[in-house]
């Protein structure tokens, strides 16, 4: 990984604790030098990170020990090729770690959507004494409304989880998942341009594939009932962005947007300057603190590993190709 990422996942701390289970080779952000060469052909195991050069069939044959690719983040098809899996390498991603922190952010918005904190705070901050909230808000509050889950991925699946303690209707659409198993979650199954136009609240946490470019294109923004809120945590492509803008500006629609197309929007872009928008910069992930439980995850895995059992965040080979 990057020398930044791996002072801030693998502090002096963190290294210790990985030195305590296994012997560290070397700290690398390239596979080409001949140190490099040097060290992979002794690895058994490579932690990967943001950053990382991708682990392909090359790297492959200059690591004839290799017995399992350790990812310290959460989106996992970028840096490993399908060829690890073929040959029976474990790879590990932290996803389920990295998911808490996206998940307790969705929720959060998701109930201030409801309570309607955005523009109720905006209005308040021109006029303090010109507050009739009933009357601004009709029908504000949580309780009863429907958010609709874009995505039974391991975020979205939590998110339900979470939304269990709150008086919601919950549904979720995810052309992956079954009748069953949206049971065994406790929730509808619907088909995506229900949800979108019976949703109160909209959040998305689907993958970004071809197949979900633009999921959420403009006819199906015009489908979402006026004044709801679509929250997007997931990725900026998902979503067509200059259609959920034009509603926007028409006063229709509010947004919490953790993900944009540019990640970094031009200075003047209207999804900035409008009260019925909250765009953050990709900060729902892991930060600060939370880097902490990825790095003791993979800590985990090489603890597993050097007792000769299963790996537990394993990627299935079938399941590469539709995740993020």
């Amino acid at each position: 990984m990057t020398a930044v990422a791996r002072e801030r996942v693998f502090p002096a701390v963190r290294l210790a604790e990985l030195a305590d289970i296994a012997e560290i080779l070397g700290q690398l952000d390239e596979f080409e030098s001949e140190r490099a060469r040097a060290i992979l052909a002794d690895a058994e195991v490579l932690v990967t990170g943001w950053g990382s050069p991708f682990v392909g069939p090359a790297v492959l044959d200059a690591t004839p020990h290799l017995r399992a690719v350790l990812h310290s983040a959460g989106s996992i098809k970028a840096y490993v090729a399908p060829e690890l899996l073929d040959r029976g390498i474990a790879v590990s991603s932290m996803a389920a770690a990295n998911a808490i922190p996206v998940a307790e952010y969705a929720v959060a918005m998701i109930l201030l959507a409801g309570k309607r904190i955005l523009p109720m705070a905006a209005g308040y901050r021109r006029d303090p004494k010109a507050c009739d909230l009933e009357a601004a808000f009709p029908g504000l509050g949580n309780y009863g409304k429907r958010v609709g889950i874009v995505g039974a991925s391991k975020i979205g699946r939590l998110v339900i989880e979470l939304l269990r303690a709150y008086d919601l209707d919950v549904v979720v659409h995810d052309p992956y998942l079954s009748e069953r198993d949206a049971d065994a979650l406790g929730v509808r199954a619907v088909e995506l341009d229900e949800l979108l136009a019976t949703s109160d609240v909209v959040s998305v946490h689907a993958p970004s594939l071809p197949s979900t470019l633009n999921l959420i294109d403009a006819r199906r923004i015009g489908l979402m009932r006026r004044d709801a809120t679509l929250i997007n945590t997931a990725r900026g492509e998902l979503v067509d962005q200059d259609a959920l803008a034009a509603r926007i500006q028409a006063g229709d629609l509010y947004a919490i947007l953790d993900v944009t197309t540019p990640e970094v929007l031009p200075t003047r872009h209207p999804l900035l300057s409008s009260d019925r928008v909250l765009v953050t910069p990709h900060a729902a992930g892991s930060l600060g603190a939370e880097l902490g439980r990825l790095a003791e995850t993979v800590c985990e895995e090489v603890r597993r590993l050097a007792r000769d059992e299963p790996i537990v965040h394993g990627v299935a080979s079938e399941h590469l190709e539709i995740t993020a």
